[in-house]
């Protein structure tokens, strides 16, 4: 494919409007990446900085060309709620298992009425009499495909629950990155649900009830605390060091690596996001979170002309604005990115 200059005019144009600015103010070069003395990274860094107010909250980032290690990240160390976005490092112990030959993907498991939770996906429109049974293959793909989040209780609880997740993740030597709760309890959380079973085992018609009786006090209250919650938190650092992990194979076998990178390169959600303002047909794998003043993209995009592949990390937290203006600043900032590695960064830097 042809590198073709139009594709990105208006990115390339407020990266030259960038080259104007003096060096002298460091600010944001040094809070933003460790990376470099790089001029080009110091200046995309800045670009990154403008483009994230545009989301109304925090937002933190980290962006890694994964052929040549250069890198720029906003609030690298700074944990953020995860929301969907988790349901990546649940694949990956789950996907353990199976590499293990503990567990099977083909391996059917039965549903009860009682693992139907509240939130996205269609598995509850699915649902109509006791004694369904599915593939924790086709409960994986519908975790991550549509973020189905009656599908996610089921995997979390076959992998072994959220401690089993994290321990997971501190065994890669990732210590950025905690799973607690299953979706339900996330959500009740966030609402000021309580007296919900400890397993997060309630039924829709049960959660529904139990959250009419929460007052609007309450549930404001309860989203206020959501964002400084430590349960169910990422780093942009960390994400970004498990999605490389996953890209290399190094986290999962080859094999389970490119089924997990399949699906999500299939994923349904967050189309304004990441991919928003990319040029069409370009490939990401990537997971959505949202929930409350939180909104996420987590991924990998291949840049064409065999120029590559950067993981992109994405959190938003604490914005009172709403989610499309959200999406826009991620879709903003990864077309920033996405114009630096193709069009600015080194041709010989790097390449596979």
């Amino acid at each position: 494919m042809k590198r073709t200059l139009a594709l990105s005019w208006r990115s390339l144009s407020a990266l030259a409007l960038a080259l104007t600015l003096t060096l002298g103010t460091s600010d944001l070069a040094a809070q933003a990446s460790r990376a470099s003395d790089d001029p080009g990274l110091l200046l995309l860094e800045r670009e990154v900085q403008r483009l994230a107010d545009l989301s109304g909250g925090v937002m933190g980032l980290a962006a890694v060309h994964l052929e040549s290690g250069q890198s720029v990240y906003l609030n690298p160390g700074v944990s953020f709620p995860m929301a969907s976005s988790y349901k990546v490092p649940i694949a990956v112990e789950m996907l353990t298992r199976v590499d293990r030959r503990e567990r099977s993907l083909e391996e059917m498991i039965a549903l009860s009425s009682a693992d139907i939770h509240p939130g996205s996906g269609t598995l509850s429109q699915l649902f109509q009499v006791p004694g369904v049974a599915l593939s924790l293959r086709n409960l994986m793909e519908l975790m991550l495909l549509i973020s189905d989040n009656s599908a996610t209780d089921v995997v979390l609880r076959e992998a072994g629950g959220g401690e089993a997740v994290t321990a997971r993740m501190r065994a890669l030597g990732i210590e950025g990155i905690r799973v607690d709760r299953p979706t339900s309890l996330l959500i009740g959380d966030f609402l000021g649900v309580r007296e919900l079973p400890e397993d997060g085992n309630v039924s829709l018609e049960e959660f529904r009830r139990l959250s009419e009786e929460v007052s609007p006090e309450e549930r404001e209250e309860a989203a206020k605390g959501f964002d400084t919650d430590p349960r169910d938190t990422s780093t942009p650092e960390a994400m970004a060091r498990l999605l490389e992990m996953i890209w290399r194979g190094e986290a999962l076998n080859r094999g389970s690596s490119d089924l997990l990178l399949d699906i999500m390169l299939r994923s349904t959600t967050g189309q304004d996001r990441i991919k928003g303002i990319l040029p069409p047909g370009t490939e990401v794998s990537h997971k959505t979170g949202t929930i409350g003043g939180t909104t996420n993209d987590v991924g990998i995009m291949r840049l064409p002309d065999d120029a590559g592949h950067v993981v992109l990390v994405a959190f938003v937290k604490g914005s009172p604005r709403p989610v499309p203006e959200r999406e826009r600043a991620i879709a903003q900032v990864s077309r920033a990115v996405y114009d630096y590695f193709l069009f600015f960064r080194g041709h010989d830097q790097g390449r596979n």
